[in-house]
């Protein structure tokens, strides 16, 4: 974690520790049994995909967030408020301004990314904008500020790029079973070298699937602690967690599919009400989360 004044996460830096060396280790896995079942001419090439994938996440991940969202940079002139209050956060807790972003969509909506704090963009939606008081506002940008800070952001970026790769495999092995028959090679003990790399595919994008799920949770959890100590009014995160979930609810099913790319970076999934509770939910359930920011509230409140 940067040092700044958010408070710090044992266990968010524990997670973040174990997934990284869990799905290295996957990763490395999946080289390996490529290498070993297909032709050795194919072994630089699986090589130098599998690390460029990984660069490119690290490397272009504010750029492909901010494009995917169709968000644009904007500078104190163009949104003065939005500015002086993310600057007056990073003041607080002593880090670096991070580059502003607004998409342009009614989904009312926020998220943190980019590899380094020195390198980091927050983007807030206009629906957002229109939607929270200043307050409410303050609390949401306090809980993504935070992950810049914990640099969470960064290992779920860099962590997606197993699920990536397996996705690209399994596309592979699909061409494979569709134009390479049943061509099977000695070095699989006669099974199809396509079925072996779809079954390696698909286990990695599930083992990555579920790692990413867990830690996307806590570090919610985390972000929005750690949010409500530095603002010190949880009451505010609270009111805008409730205001965001319910007009989320509101919004065409078209509109959510299309922005449900991002659910592990916003604040608030795309997703209606229900399925907050199902096994694959990015997020934290809102009522844990509020239980949360209600025992903080009741902490502050205490008498020293």
């Amino acid at each position: 974690m940067a040092r700044t004044r958010f408070v710090g996460d044992a266990g968010l830096t524990a997670r973040m520790t174990s997934v990284m060396f869990l799905l290295g280790a996957l990763f490395v896995g999946i080289i390996a049994v490529l290498i070993a079942v297909m032709p050795a001419g194919w072994a630089p090439i699986i090589g130098v995909i599998g690390l460029g994938v990984v660069w490119f996440q690290w490397y272009k991940s504010d750029t492909v967030a901010m494009k995917a969202m169709r968000a644009r940079e904007v500078t104190p002139e163009q949104a003065p408020e939005l500015h002086g209050m993310i600057e007056r956060l990073c003041t607080l807790a002593d880090m670096p301004k991070p580059r502003v972003g607004i998409a342009d969509t009614d989904l009312p909506n926020a998220f943190a990314t980019g590899r380094s704090p020195n390198r980091s963009v927050v983007v807030v939606t206009t629906g957002i904008l229109r939607r929270l008081t200043a307050e409410e506002l303050e609390g949401v940008l306090a809980h993504e500020l935070s992950h810049v800070a914990h640099r969470d952001v960064l290992v779920m970026t860099v962590a997606s790029s197993a699920g990536i790769v397996a996705s690209m495999l399994t596309r592979g092995a699909q061409y494979g079973a569709i134009f390479g028959g049943g061509r099977r090679d000695s070095n699989t003990g006669g099974v199809p070298v396509w079925l072996v790399v779809l079954v390696v595919s698909l286990v990695t994008y599930a083992v990555s699937f579920l790692l990413l799920k867990l830690l996307s949770r806590y570090r919610e959890l985390s972000a929005d602690r750690a949010g409500a100590y530095l603002t010190m009014r949880p009451q505010a995160l609270a009111s805008a967690l409730q205001k965001i979930t319910g007009e989320i609810n509101q919004i065409p099913d078209r509109d959510l599919r299309a922005s449900q790319a991002m659910n592990a970076f916003f604040i608030a999934p795309a997703v209606r009400g229900v399925s907050l509770r199902t096994l694959t939910s990015t997020h934290p359930s809102l009522e844990q989360r509020l239980e949360q920011l209600a025992r903080i509230q009741a902490e502050l409140d205490r008498p020293a």
